[in-house]
């Protein structure tokens, strides 16, 4: 080794011994005669010191140094004068006197200071990730994922499980996003798929008889990337056998509730998790992943509204719909700027508008208060309990998007209005959720999964009749009103399966030709199994207290998935492409 000692681990107890460290010139002070500086590993940063008198070769090297130079130090251990201690390192008890110093590498200025937490354009990080990766903040994020994975790791040894790396060549079946495909030499015009999830591969472990199963799995999807979505992203990929929702989120409880206590920087509120199906989660908070962090949960305005003759109101009401409300504490003085960015955001969730009612003394400021009965007001006042202050928001459309819609608007209100709870973590699960959804052309697709079981036999039956009504065995685990991983206990029957790709225009030809492995797999005594896939991404950064997933990345790319530091994606060679059959088609770069 070049080093004896890591800069992090030098103690009083070695004053008086010689001690040879490696780094990084983390800052150099030049006193004339006596010169300092603080080198700087992965550990630590160790004081290091020359006097010309003393040792002038070792006084001129470290004179001659600068910021990020990387250094090997020879010299003695010795405590610091009194006055000069630095109580904020572990090691500024000590110094080390320089006898000999040696240049392992110079360094060019670098794009930022490492040695102080400044800003940083995001761009300029990731072109020179291997500078950033020295900063202190950069380094502690990258630990601390090191940390939670190898915890995880050990856990699900402890209790039986098996950790099994699934293939990453698979084939292309975009069930979710659009796969990345990479070209086959020996299959000519035909493709390999990046995994989107190991999901039908660790399925098929359970037909296999393997019973408990993980990964730490590598997952790809070409979708446009976002704050807490990126092109590629890592997840913890589990599946057991012979289980019910209950047994696989009591697992995700347990082993959260334990990585929250142990690496997070705030405590876990409410263990046990609550547990809230998925209609009353609408129902109360417009959301899926709802943010119990703070309260403002909507109403239902439909029983106040029934007779009216308020247009907007009264078509709703008649096409089945409902009159969701939702109150805002102390924001009857609201500006008309807030409002309309409140009101773009209700419409982009499909609602037609967003009415006002603001709460001052006895009356009621609306717009549309003039086409409203004074029973009409007081009953809004009665149902909703809003107080003088207050301002009340609702949206009259279809129930679900009614309560989407307010449940963005109060997402954003809980943001913007800094009402959640920042002490702390809330954690919960919300399960039972609807089996089908509708798709954009009137159609059906899958709510969360195509594998997914239905809750019963009669919600099986019910996509005959009434699909929108059918239930699933699903279940995500929300922290903070973040989505963190989803799971269900899966479909073990072919014709179950079958019926499901049925209901999504898929016939049973061309799920064969899509699906066969597993279909195939289900006809050999496939167990009642199910599992789950947490983000590890997004966990390290709930556990950092970022909202960049980037930032818990080791070689993140761009907002466009472009790679400043490789710089790309980039073109192939010719002789490849031929070699593949391939041919480029033009389009314009978005970097």
């Amino acid at each position: 080794m070049l080093r004896t000692h890591t800069c992090g681990e030098v103690r009083g107890s070695h004053v008086g011994s010689e001690v040879t460290l490696a780094g990084w010139v983390h800052r150099r002070r030049d006193h004339g005669e006596l010169t300092f500086i603080d080198l700087r590993d992965r550990y630590g940063i160790t004081q290091v010191v020359a006097h010309a008198k003393e040792n002038a070769a070792a006084h001129a090297a470290l004179s001659d140094a600068r910021n990020e130079w990387v250094l090997r130090v020879r010299g003695a251990v010795r405590s610091r004068p009194e006055g000069t201690r630095n109580a904020k390192l572990p090691t500024g008890d000590v110094e080390v006197v320089a006898s000999e110093v040696e240049v392992l590498n110079e360094s060019k200025t670098p794009p930022f200071y490492v040695n102080e937490e400044t800003e940083v354009e995001e761009t300029l990080r990731w072109k020179y990730r291997y500078v950033d990766l020295r900063r202190e903040r950069s380094r502690d994020l990258i630990r601390l994922r090191h940390e939670v994975v190898d915890f995880i790791r050990n856990f699900m040894v402890e209790r039986g499980f098996w950790e099994i790396e699934t293939t990453s060549l698979i084939r292309s079946d975009p069930t979710g996003a659009r796969d990345l495909l990479v070209p086959s030499r020996y299959f000519p015009g035909k493709f390999w798929a990046l995994p989107q999830s190991p999901q039908q591969l660790k399925q098929i472990l359970m037909v296999g008889g393997v019973d408990r199963y993980f990964q730490i799995a590598r997952c790809f999807r070409d979708e446009d990337p976002r704050a807490d979505r990126t092109l590629e992203h890592t997840q913890l990929d589990i599946e057991m056998s012979f289980v019910e929702p209950k047994d696989v989120m009591a697992l995700g409880e347990e082993l959260y509730t334990t990585i929250f206590q142990k690496f997070a920087r705030k405590p876990l509120r409410a263990v046990p998790w609550p547990r809230l199906r998925y209609e009353e989660a609408m129902r109360r908070f417009g959301s899926d992943k709802p943010d119990l962090r703070f309260g403002m949960e909507l109403v239902d305005l439909t029983e106040v509204f029934t007779a009216t003759t308020f247009n907007a109101f009264r078509e709703a009401l008649a096409s089945g719909g409902a009159v969701r409300g939702m109150v805002v504490p102390g924001k009857a003085n609201a500006t008309r700027k807030e409002i309309d960015d409140w009101t773009a955001l209700a419409k982009r969730k499909g609602a037609k508008g967003l009415a006002q009612f603001a709460l001052t003394g006895e009356e009621v400021r609306s717009q549309v208060a003039k086409f409203l009965t004074p029973a009409e007001l007081a009953g809004l006042r009665r149902a909703t309990e809003a107080k003088d202050g207050d301002l009340v928001l609702a949206v009259a459309d279809t129930y679900r998007i009614a309560s989407e819609a307010l449940g963005v608007v109060r997402e954003h209100l809980g943001q913007a209005l800094r009402l959640a709870d920042t002490t702390a973590h809330y954690a919960l699960w919300v399960y039972e959720f609807p089996l089908v959804d509708r798709t954009p052309s009137g159609g059906w697709t899958f709510a969360h999964n195509p594998f997914t079981a239905p809750l019963s036999q009669r919600d099986l039956e019910l996509l005959d009749t009434e699909p929108e009504k059918a239930r699933s065995k699903q279940y995500d685990l929300v922290v903070d009103g973040r989505e963190l991983g989803g799971g269900s206990v899966r479909i073990h029957h072919r014709a179950v399966q079958e019926r499901i790709f049925a209901q999504m225009g898929i016939s049973k030809d061309e799920a064969a030709e899509r699906f066969g492995a597993i279909l195939d797999a289900l006809e050999y005594g496939a167990p009642p199994h199910g599992g789950i896939a947490p983000g590890v991404d997004r966990l390290v950064m709930t556990l950092a207290g970022t909202e960049n997933i980037r930032e818990v990345q080791a070689f993140p790319k761009t907002q466009t998935g472009w790679d400043p530091m490789l710089e790309a994606p980039a073109a192939a060679d010719a002789e490849l492409l031929e070699e593949l059959g391939l041919r480029v088609v033009a389009k314009p770069e978005r970097r």
